[in-house]
């Protein structure tokens, strides 16, 4: 049974319940070193300022009840890959299994095809994280690529997958 969830601009006020929930290695392991563990109330601080930048909004606060229980965004790429923006999420644990995430990454396919001018929207999970890859698919995305051994993450070699959908062909949900 899918949860009510709403993607909305992060605040300040979020932090409290971003430490809260973003402070779990289930999370971090999965998640580039940018977000870190444990999580502080200074990496908090730093990402809202960050998050808060962004004009148009390219990062949301993952919403339930009037709590930051999770992030989604997009991602601006430079130079030859412009026309491209990678996808990145997280969603706390209590929430996992609910249908949030699948839904959210539809809403901002949905969004950065509508704002932004780009052709394709990726996201890079890691081999070893099974349940992103199976979201993506229940997305629409497409795995592209397979790139072996090519992540070192917590003392380990991971492999990087790029999964893709693309402005034509998409269907807005």
């Amino acid at each position: 049974m899918d949860t009510t969830f709403t993607l909305r601009p992060w605040a300040f006020d979020d932090l409290p319940s971003l430490v809260h929930y973003a402070n779990n290695f289930e999370i971090a392991k999965n998640l580039t070193d940018k977000f870190p563990h444990p999580y502080t109330e200074e990496h908090g601080k730093n990402f809202i300022g960050y998050a808060m930048k962004g004009t148009p909004v390219h990062i949301f606060a993952i919403d339930i009840d009037g709590q930051a229980v999770g992030g989604i965004g997009l991602h601006h790429q430079e130079d030859i890959y412009r026309k491209n923006m990678e996808m990145g999420y997280w969603l706390a644990q209590p929430f996992w299994g609910k249908g949030i995430i699948t839904q959210a990454i539809r809403q901002m396919v949905d969004y950065g095809f509508e704002t932004f001018d780009i052709t394709r929207i990726f996201a890079r999970p890691y081999g070893t994280n099974i349940a992103s890859q199976k979201v993506l698919e229940k997305a629409g995305f497409t795995l592209e690529a397979r790139f072996e051994k090519t992540i070192f993450k917590n003392g380990e070699f991971l492999d990087e997958l790029i999964y893709a959908v693309r402005r034509k062909g998409w269907a807005k949900i």
